[in-house]
């Protein structure tokens, strides 16, 4: 049986490398201003998104390119130089939008699989063909379909690849095609360089142009501030649903421009929720307890189980972007003895280890302090002394210190130190 794909975000190397090491079997980044993330495509040379495809390709992971912007005519001969240089690096697929780079794909890198954007809003099996008979192996369906679409598409083309979107950011316009960042800042979305001005708080008037009269209309509180601000998808709790469909090829995680952190816990969290769905142990609880120790807007499932015009919970009035239960406090580096902070470590405190998949923790108790695992089944770590890699002795150690803070033994690079935050959170399913 092959297991669906879990494909995660990679905004830059480091979040590529923590993405694979927290289980994701795939990854898709770009570099340039071709990709629909244009802040994370800066995060990426030539050179460190080749040394990302290489380190994904010795573990036996994917690397899809984005090239799902929209070209103007004064940049055709730009993409055809850009589409060539990607192709160099030997990715695994590209993600592309518009039918002509579709093609142009094709003619310079045939040997390169062709994945469809959500961005051309598929939603049926006649779009479906049409891109088939161009040479699309995957698509990318649109935010906006439902499951039973998806099942029909799957059934009168099989051998396409569907990929869906399971976890991040929604868009309150249809499949993001949106202008009022155009409109309001010169950026445009669908060129990838969106101000996320749907996230901003509004305040609403009335004019009356007989009159020249303007008014502002009181709002009820806690209703319309924030009036385009769409809910963040969390699919978790219906992976079992997805994948008893037999018509998903990929669980799509959206969210380069996110955290660290994020690209871990989401990777970790729909790896297990995967697994145990194939083990026959899906557990949603263990799952959804995870996510919500990521910043979040508020969580909706979306459309694919449910229809629009059936739902009136997926839009956040009344804040932009919420705490998680958790902070990052460290960061392991790659020499495994040593961290770097994040948030704040203090002495005394007992912080939980977060590591990548399958890593072995090994139990220590020294003058610097002490690993061990609670009854919890999770492993902590307690500092006696904070000691810098030189061994100068600080009282705590804060965001901003560069310092490589040592470990009283040793843990996988990449793990992450967290702590439960102190502030208050909000329920993102209210």
């Amino acid at each position: 049986m092959n297991k669906v794909e879990l494909l995660s975000p990679a905004g830059n190397l480091e979040k590529l490398k923590i993405a694979i090491s927290f289980g994701a079997d795939a990854v898709y980044g770009g570099v340039s201003h071709f990709s629909l993330r244009i802040r994370s495509g800066k995060e990426f040379t030539l050179e460190t998104f080749q040394e990302g495809i290489d380190y994904a390709h010795e573990r036996g992971k994917k690397v899809y390119v984005t090239i799902n912007g929209f070209p103007f005519n004064s940049q055709i001969e730009l993409l055809k130089k850009h589409i060539k240089s990607m192709a160099d690096l030997k990715p695994d697929g590209f993600i592309v939008a518009a039918p002509g780079v579709v093609r142009l794909c094709r003619e310079i890198a045939p040997e390169i699989d062709i994945h469809l954007s959500t961005q051309a809003n598929v939603l049926n099996y006649l779009d479906a063909q049409v891109f088939w008979d161009m040479g699309v192996r995957r698509i990318v369906v649109a935010r906006e379909i439902s499951l039973k679409d998806v099942i029909q598409i799957k059934k009168y083309l099989p051998e396409m690849e569907i990929e869906i979107f399971v976890h991040g950011s929604m868009c309150f316009a249809y499949s993001g095609r949106c202008l009022v960042s155009a409109v309001q800042m010169g950026r445009v979305p669908n060129r990838g360089s969106c101000a996320n001005d749907c996230r901003f708080e509004y305040t609403l008037y009335a004019a009356n142009e007989d009159h020249s009269s303007l008014f502002r209309l009181e709002e009820e509180p806690g209703v319309g501030t924030y009036i385009f601000n769409a809910k963040d998808m969390n699919m978790a709790s219906h992976i079992k649903e997805i994948l008893d469909s037999g018509a998903v090829d990929s669980l799509k995680i959206e969210g380069r421009t996110k955290s660290p952190y994020y690209a871990a816990v989401t990777a970790n969290a729909y790896r297990m929720a995967i697994d145990d769905y194939y083990e026959g142990t899906f557990d949603e609880a263990k799952y959804q307890k995870e996510l919500l120790t990521t910043k979040n807007r508020g969580f909706s499932d979306a459309y694919l189980i449910h229809k629009p015009f059936e739902r009136n919970d997926t839009q956040n009035y009344d804040y932009a972007l919420s705490k998680g239960s958790f902070e990052v406090s460290g960061l392991i580096c790659e020499d495994e003895k040593h961290f770097l902070c994040k948030y704040k470590t203090l002495p005394g405190e007992d912080v939980e280890i977060f590591p990548p998949m399958n890593s072995n923790i090994v139990e220590v108790d020294n003058e610097i302090g002490k690993i061990y695992k609670k009854e919890d089944g999770k492993y902590y770590i307690n500092f006696k002394k904070i000691l810098t890699e030189k061994n100068k002795e600080l009282e705590s150690v804060h965001s901003g210190n560069v310092n490589k803070i040592q470990l009283p033994g040793t843990l996988p690079y990449l793990t992450m130190l967290r702590i439960e935050n102190d502030g208050e959170t909000i329920n993102p399913f209210a």
